[in-house]
């Protein structure tokens, strides 16, 4: 019982369809991310895909072939500027600068996802990378918890190992997503169409417990059965469709003690450790904040009231802090916004796609902080790649 496997690397793996590769113009980053939203509308009917599995971890991200047996792509997570995501035409996509190209040469790589909240999700695992990252290279500037001493463990991909001090604001408890991400539409399924839904979700269970059903179903025999983290795409594919019956199963047994968020175990507290910074000190991610892309976002403690929750955004004028009020029905709105919301799930998911009283909708994209603009050649060399040799 327990956790599935991982890497000890950290790396998680993912699955997805490559598009291809545009060159970015070099101008200011607002006008890039207006660049980049219009290619990737003009590709989103594109019918020429590659099936690949994506490999991500602090170091950067590489691309393989479906069966991951030929390396096709490597990039160093400190030449990726930025990250962004498109869910409504289910794209992920992030601005790289190619290994021998001029420093000034940038060119973002384009994915098609199976849906809209697996796009997220590949968002969301790249920025967690730029936060993690930022961590590594700057300690000085993480979190201190509230006995006054920094966090104990290690910061990775698979366990956050940080405390969220807005934890009981973005309770997933109290309102589920319900499986989605901002940027998901809830849309009538057939029950074929709910187990295809799930194919790029972690598995919750355990490794005894995913075996069992496995074989039990007659999907594998006995002994045909690998890890999660270590198999290629199509026993995932397998892997994943059963998540859902497990979860109903898990959902019978006792709640265990809390501790701390994990990639391995929900997308949902992935998406709170981004949407907060986690690990980060507010003075420190709230100083980052206006150096992002237009319409990002820090959900944090209001600096005045700390009973109360914040969302601060950055517009064009800069990062503007916004009181998260409770009402008297348990809701959570914006100060000085009608709408209400169940959860700060909904609400984010809300102005992504509605500006209302904001003065820009809330982005996905967001910029990587330890982006090196000149290639260190006496570091790293490029990898030169050789697609047709397979690895043994």
């Amino acid at each position: 019982m327990g956790e599935a496997p991982v890497r000890e690397d950290g790396t998680v793996t993912r699955s997805a369809e490559y598009v291809g590769s545009f060159p970015v113009d070099d101008n200011c980053l607002d006008d890039q991310i207006k660049q980049l939203h219009t290619q990737l509308k003009s590709l989103k009917a594109c019918k020429t895909r590659r099936p690949v599995s994506l490999k991500f971890s602090i170091k950067g991200v590489k691309m393989y072939n479906e069966d991951e047996t030929i390396l096709l792509m490597a990039h160093a997570l400190r030449r990726i500027s930025l990250s962004t995501a498109r869910p409504v035409d289910s794209q992920f996509a992030f601005v790289a600068h190619n290994p021998g190209c001029p420093d000034t040469q940038l060119y973002c790589h384009v994915f098609k996802a199976r849906h809209a909240r697996a796009a997220q999700f590949l968002n969301l695992l790249l920025c967690r990378c730029f936060q993690l990252s930022y961590l590594e290279k700057h300690p000085e500037e993480a979190q201190i918890d509230s006995a006054g001493s920094l966090p104990h463990r290690k910061p990775s991909l698979l366990n956050h190992g940080f405390p969220l001090s807005v934890s009981a604001l973005v309770s997933f408890r109290r309102a589920p997503f319900g499986g989605l991400l901002p940027g998901t539409k809830k849309t009538p399924k057939s029950s074929d169409d709910q187990q295809s839904s799930q194919d790029e979700v972690f598995p919750i269970s355990s490794p005894s417990l995913m075996r069992k059903k496995v074989i039990r179903t007659k999907v594998l025999r006995s002994g045909a059965y690998r890890s999660f983290t270590f198999t290629p795409r199509k026993q995932r594919t397998i892997q994943d469709q059963l998540s859902v019956t497990q979860e109903k199963d898990l959902d019978k047994l006792p709640a265990r003690r809390s501790r701390a968020p994990s990639l391995s175990e929900t997308e949902e507290a992935l998406a709170q450790a981004v949407w907060c910074w986690a690990g980060i000190a507010t003075e420190s991610s709230y100083s980052l904040l206006a150096d992002d892309v237009l319409g990002s976002y820090l959900l944090c403690q209001h600096p005045k009231n700390p009973k109360c929750g914040s969302l601060i955004i950055r517009f064009s004028s800069g990062p503007i802090t916004h009181l998260i009020e409770n009402t008297r029905k348990g809701k959570f709105v914006l100060e000085k916004c009608k709408t209400e919301f169940n959860s700060m799930a909904e609400l984010i998911e809300h102005y992504t796609e509605t500006e209302d009283e904001l003065p820009c909708l809330l982005s996905y994209a967001r910029v990587n902080h330890c982006y090196e603009w000149e290639e260190n050649v006496s570091k790293q060399q490029p990898v030169k790649l050789q697609p047709k040799r397979s690895r043994n």
